[in-house]
């Protein structure tokens, strides 16, 4: 029952949140407010009585709880897939904090979120990166309003506010595809810079079946057979180092059908490689990682994730004490810098550790992106530059070792500019979208899910799957005679056991 209390010089609106529980009627700042007469304070008591019963009575003395220590506690309580908390952490201590920790929840207004976005995008952050961190933003205020701890999300946008010629400059560039052509000759340069057969064979199974990234690290070898290979898992790199065997994106299990020549080229691989149980899972997987196992994860000594693991931080946040250490709010920094003293971490002593399995960075930086680009990409202290190769045999031997730009005849063109592995998966979707496949199909391969009236309408069927397996055949066919013109061989032992068989079949 709401009342007013008499304080002598004013009067002070009291009312019921709870069985034996009573809470004065106080400002957005928290103070108390003070009524010049009792039916002032009665009504408005009435009135926050009347917003306990529909659920809507903000704590405004929880409200002055700040968003470093809500953050925390609304962390610990989320239940997500490791990824997914591995994103948050790291969109929180790198983005999220610096700007917000020791503000109130309540006093987080939207020109403070406006300001903050602006200040991250004068940082140079991609404006999809900032994107990313408002959303995250937005998600931790909506949960802090169902806590009443504020009347409404400070993150939210109005749509549409904002100037509309604006909208064009915070696209990101078009996603690069590439042709059936252009998946062989990426392929083929890739396995020449491994010296090996396993990058050919897997960048043509991502440019033929649109599969994931993390998909493809994570195939493991029982899941392949003779005319499909089935998505079970995928292997998540985390910011510990440690891949994260886990369900596909979306829990996207599926089973892909493949041509005859595709079957037969996976099996062979397997069968020529004889893959063995990794040591992080204990499975076979059908791809193994490119560079060899080094001495450096052996070494005595803490290790970056040692110092993160101490400091209850992510590796990120201990590179940017290292790194950027004004980006860090100064207890986090100082956490961190404990952790560092009490373990005796010696930058540059320990680090690396052997990987059973390709590293995204690496397979992209080292691998794909010269193979596609015909470029080594810039790092610390030297520029980008252009592959050198040796003329002989065709397409050209990446030379290596000192002096190599001397020695080399020349260096690769571009095949697709900006083209990345995730790309393949564009460009596999793009092929189908040529080849007039039905929409049912192209969703089942790509893993995708269509919730529209039309897609419960409509169902694959067999004669589907055959017209698109002969389908990608022809197109492999056709990739296979347009690089056997070019040159009969091939320095890639299994493109070029691919060609001479063409040659033989003509």
């Amino acid at each position: 029952m709401a009342f007013a209390e008499n304080r002598g010089s004013y009067w002070r609106g009291r009312y019921k949140t709870a069985p034996g529980k009573y809470d004065t009627v106080k400002d957005a700042s928290g103070a108390t407010v003070r009524f010049r007469t009792k039916r002032e304070a009665e009504q408005a008591a009435e009135e926050e009585e009347a917003n306990v019963r529909r659920g809507r009575w903000r704590n405004v003395a929880a409200g002055r709880e700040t968003f470093g220590a809500f953050v925390s506690r609304w962390y610990a309580v989320q239940d997500l897939a490791a990824s997914t908390m591995q994103n948050y952490r790291r969109h929180i201590e790198e983005h999220l904090m610096p700007t917000f920790e020791n503000v109130a929840i309540a006093d987080i207004k939207a020109a403070d979120v406006a300001a903050w976005e602006k200040a991250e995008r004068a940082r140079g952050y991609a404006p999809s990166s900032v994107k990313t961190w408002r959303a995250t933003l937005h998600l931790i205020l909506s949960d802090a309003v169902d806590e009443g701890l504020r009347d409404f999300n400070p993150a939210a946008k109005r749509r549409g506010r904002g100037r509309r010629v604006g909208r064009s400059t915070r696209r990101g560039p078009e996603k690069a595809v590439t042709d059936a052509l252009g998946i062989l000759l990426i392929a083929e340069r890739a396995a020449m810079l491994s010296g090996r057969d396993d990058e050919f064979v897997a960048i043509v199974t991502m440019g033929w079946t649109g599969m994931r990234w993390g998909e493809m690290v994570g195939l493991e070898s029982e899941f392949v057979r003779a005319r499909e290979l089935r998505v079970e898992w995928q292997l998540y790199e985390l910011d510990t180092g440690e891949l994260h065997r886990c369900p596909p994106k979306d829990d996207s299990r599926r089973t892909i059908d493949l041509p005859d020549w595709h079957g037969r080229l996976l099996l062979d691989h397997l069968a020529a490689s004889q893959p063995a149980p990794c040591q992080c899972h204990g499975r076979k997987y059908a791809f193994r990682g490119h560079r060899p196992a080094n001495q450096a994860a052996r070494q005595a000594g803490p290790k970056l994730i040692d110092v993160a693991r101490r400091a209850d931080v992510s590796t990120g946040t201990v590179s940017n004490v290292l790194n950027r250490p004004d980006t860090v709010p100064e207890r986090t920094r100082m956490r961190v810098e404990a952790a560092i003293a009490d373990l005796g971490y010696v930058r540059g002593l320990a680090g690396g550790e052997l990987a059973a399995h390709w590293r995204r960075s690496g397979f992209a930086t080292w691998l794909f992106h010269p193979a596609a680009t015909g470029r080594y990409p810039k790092r610390a202290g030297e520029a980008g530059h252009p592959v050198p190769i040796l003329s002989d045999p065709w397409p050209g031997v990446p030379a290596r070792g000192r002096g190599a730009s001397q020695r080399a005849d020349g260096c690769w063109v571009p095949i697709a500019e900006r083209l990345t592995p995730h790309g393949t998966r564009h460009s596999h979707k793009t092929l189908m979208d040529e080849l007039g496949t039905p929409s049912q199909l192209k969703d089942e391969r790509m893993g995708h899910l269509d919730g529209s009236v039309q897609a419960r309408y409509s169902h694959i069927t067999r004669t589907m799957r055959d017209r698109l397996m002969e389908a990608l055949t022809d197109l492999w066919h056709s990739a296979l005679v347009a690089r056997h013109a070019m040159s009969p061989g091939s320095p890639v032992a299994v493109l070029d056991r691919l060609l001479r068989e063409r040659s033989g079949a003509r």
